[in-house]
């Protein structure tokens, strides 16, 4: 069970080793939608997303013969650098299987916290199948991107920061995937903050999440491609986040590639800062619900930044 005190133990483990995002006012997003809105800035987090908190947490857990024989993680993106970073910071190697297809620009990322790269498979599923069995056949932990007790509390920390930052909060919006990010928070604001509506936030290409959520039971839900490739694909059976966020989440809603599109060029123009398509997600769902918060306080996780050179200028076109 993840519980408000595991919460508070990850951020005093990963405390002065990464970054307390900003809380920054949006006067652009006040002005089109009436509500108050903050904007939690994990784009300015260590390599680039929120998912280093979850990271480091869930390296500095391990025992020092775990350190030393290593980690195994399987991702195209901000998890691999997540534990990339985290191992460096513990001194454990590191190997990140990524699909054949991955993003260049992210396998750079990657590489330059000083992982072994090892590519395999032409989608996700097939390289997570890999990692988990080279796991097994070498000794290693591997390193679930949501489906790990430690790493829900790492991400949890954000809320953590959050409430601290910003008092009275009528909801939170938060980008869903696998569900670890959701599930840290919404467990934190839950017991810390019980009035605060929890927002789940999906692109309706993979809405994983919210399909399980709406059958009761995790279930296999076809996906397609999207623009917020690190909320993309399944939730595996098992995984803890699921009986989390159906305790936690109070509002679920659905945004199209379009949608994202839009809040993603909005954000940039209006903001000048830099975001990829899973904080698009967020922006672009409370901008489809906007007129159900006016007049409320509200915040909008701002997760991440990491958006490969060749979807910035799909995007930009």
């Amino acid at each position: 069970m993840q519980t408000k005190d595991k919460i508070l133990s990850a951020r005093d483990t990963i405390s002065g080793q990464l970054r307390e995002t900003p809380l920054q006012r949006s006067p652009h997003l006040e002005r089109l939608c009436g509500s108050e809105v903050f904007l939690k800035l994990e784009n300015y987090q260590v390599t680039g997303s929120f998912k280093a908190r979850g990271g480091l947490n869930k390296l500095c857990s391990l025992d020092p013969g775990e350190r030393k024989r290593g980690i195994i993680a399987a991702s195209s993106g901000n998890h691999g650098a997540a534990c990339a970073f985290g191992a460096g910071r513990v001194g454990s190697p590191v190997t990140v299987c990524v699909p054949t297809r991955a993003s260049p620009s992210k396998v750079e990322l990657i590489e330059s916290y000083g992982a072994e790269v090892k590519h395999h498979g032409d989608d996700c599923l097939e390289t997570e199948v890999y990692a988990r069995s080279l796991a097994q056949e070498n000794g290693l932990v591997y390193v679930s991107p949501y489906n790990d007790q430690h790493i829900v509390a790492g991400q949890g920390t954000v809320a953590v920061e959050l409430l601290e930052q910003a008092e009275n909060l009528d909801a939170v919006f938060i980008s869903v995937g696998g569900g670890g990010l959701i599930a840290g928070m919404g467990t934190y604001l839950k017991a810390t903050s019980p009035a605060t509506e929890v927002v789940a936030c999906s692109p309706a290409a993979s809405p994983a999440m919210h399909a399980c959520l709406e059958a009761g039971e995790i279930i296999d839900v076809p996906c397609d491609q999207t623009l917020s490739d690190a909320t993309a694909g399944g939730v595996e059976p098992g995984a803890i986040t699921f009986d989390i966020c159906r305790k936690v989440i109070d509002r679920s809603i659905l945004v199209s590639e379009t949608e994202i599109s839009s809040a993603m060029r909005d954000f940039i123009s209006s903001h000048r800062m830099l975001i990829e398509g899973s904080a698009g997600v967020a922006l672009a769902a409370f901008l489809k619900a906007r007129d159900d918060y006016k007049g409320k306080r509200i915040a909008i996780v701002i997760c991440g930044a990491n958006i490969g050179i060749e979807k910035l200028r799909e995007l930009l076109g």
